[in-house]
């Protein structure tokens, strides 16, 4: 079995990295040259540093990147207020705990992101085929067609994660329902800057309106800053450096301020649109080409990264000889997460940095799987802990760490007080602690992606669960 991945962005990249370490054959190829250049998407949320830790390379990320600055609103050459990203949303802060290990959502650049992941990549024997554009694609029972300039590509599996104008989804003519905001733009790009003091996200304006701002987010590691600024379709400048000069000079009342060096610039459009199906036949979409949406939130490279997760340990199950209707579990468990995600991104996106009061978290921890295909929870008393949530980190009754406990390709058992079974995979005993609020004679069984698959008081059921048909339904007894 091959799985051939459409698109070497961040969710390409992830997914091939999981792949790869699971030894299940794939190649991944994108149409640019190498990996893009400019900051994009620039904050990991908590939930994706987990992720990362898995895979083994966060060491890499947190060393390029660094925990997301304060908001500074400027009046001119006035400091009117300084706030952190949860006074923004309205939402109390994460706080540290052997349960969370990353609160703090992580300002690193894009370019940057990519390049760790396309290393580890490259480390575990894979390298991305550049240049290498998908004219089209067909497929049949035995397998998938990648059209391509210079020849097709065959595999068992396509995953396509070629961004929000996927070719393959329109090859597929996959349904991408939503709206898109025609009455506005946003200017991001990257750029040195010269007269700013300190390391914020420096929103500039002339008279402390942030609907008429020009922001600046410093790069960690870099000399450049990422601007970002949006306007009405009709007031589009050229896509130029003398053009984000004076648009800066318009929009905070400054001439001290001196932009050059541009690296990158885009113009884009915001939409709120998301698939209708990610699944056709052997062909799945991952990414922005399933969904697409505001930037504010920081939601869109993470839930892409969440996608690649989900997906991956279920093709390698897939190829270690698993049901392959288990796949349709992927579709299952994410679009309801996608239209979550559409709908907090368009919420914020309407606030547009004035504040808001019970606004949703944004860090993708709370994200669950309840009541899902995979879900499978039989006890009478059921506590906040619950099948289908994320397993929290922690440490078991010898003191290993359970996120050191989880990583890998395997799912791993904890036993509350409880017999370990004879089953092939990784049992950690477990002390009682709060995050795991199970009673004694329990087990619980994470998946390979640190979700928790089962609870039970029963090893056989645990027994029967791993053995069960992949169907999608709910996971009887």
């Amino acid at each position: 079995m091959t799985v051939l991945i459409v698109g070497a962005g961040p969710t390409g990249l992830t997914l091939a990295c999981d792949l790869a370490r699971r030894n299940v054959p794939c190649r991944i190829v994108d149409k640019a040259a190498g990996v893009f250049p400019g900051s994009r998407a620039k904050g990991l949320q908590p939930r994706t540093l987990e992720v990362f830790d898995d895979l083994g390379v966060l060491d890499a990320v947190l060393a390029g990147g660094e925990p997301f600055p304060k908001f500074r609103l400027y009046r001119g050459h006035d400091i009117v207020w300084e706030r952190s990203v949860s006074d923004m949303l309205g939402a109390p802060p994460l706080v540290a705990s052997p349960a969370v290990p990353y609160p703090d959502t992580w300002l690193i650049p894009q370019w940057r992101t990519e390049e760790i992941l396309h290393d580890h990549l490259t480390s575990l024997g894979v390298r991305v085929e550049w240049n290498t554009e998908i004219l089209g694609v067909t497929q049949d029972s035995t397998g998938v067609i990648a059209h391509t300039a210079h020849g097709d590509l065959r595999a068992d599996y396509l995953v396509a994660a070629d961004g929000g104008h996927s070719t393959v989804r329109k090859t597929l003519d996959i349904g991408f329902a939503g709206d898109t905001f025609e009455t506005e733009r946003t200017l991001i790009g990257d750029v040195r800057a010269d007269g700013l003091d300190g390391r914020f996200c420096h929103i500039l304006t002339g008279n402390g309106n942030v609907g008429d701002r020009f922001s600046l987010w410093n790069l960690p590691g870099s000399d450049y800053y990422q601007f970002v600024a949006s306007m009405p379709t009709d007031q589009v400048p050229e896509l130029t450096l003398d053009a984000v000069r004076q648009l800066c000079r318009d929009r905070s009342g400054r001439t001290d301020i001196h932009l050059h060096n541009l690296r990158w610039i885009s113009l884009y459009r915001v939409s709120a649109r998301m698939v209708d199906r990610y699944r056709v036949g052997r062909v799945l979409l991952a990414g922005d080409a399933a969904h697409v949406h505001s930037s504010a939130g920081g939601q869109g490279l993470n839930t892409g990264v969440q996608d690649a997760y989900n997906l991956g340990w279920k093709l390698a199950a897939v190829y270690d000889g698993a049901d392959p209707e288990l796949l349709e579990t992927y579709e299952v468990e994410r679009m309801p997460v996608a239209a979550q995600v559409l709908g907090l991104t368009t919420q914020l996106h309407r606030q547009d940095f004035h504040g808001g009061t019970g606004t949703p978290a944004i860090h993708q921890l709370d994200i669950t799987y309840r009541g899902g295909p995979l879900a499978l929870d039989d006890r009478d008393n059921q506590g906040a802990l619950r099948a289908g949530d994320r397993a929290p980190d922690g440490l078991s009754a010898s003191g290993t760490r359970l996120f050191d406990a989880f990583r890998g390709p395997h799912h791993t058992l904890l036993t509350f007080g409880a017999p370990a079974p004879d089953l092939a995979l990784p049992v950690v005993p477990m002390p009682t602690v709060e995050d795991y609020d199970v009673a004694a004679g329990t087990y619980v069984l994470v998946r390979p992606d640190g979700y928790v698959g089962a609870i039970s008081e029963s090893a056989a059921v645990i027994e029967k669960y791993l053995r069960r048909p992949a169907r999608v339904r709910a996971v009887e007894a």
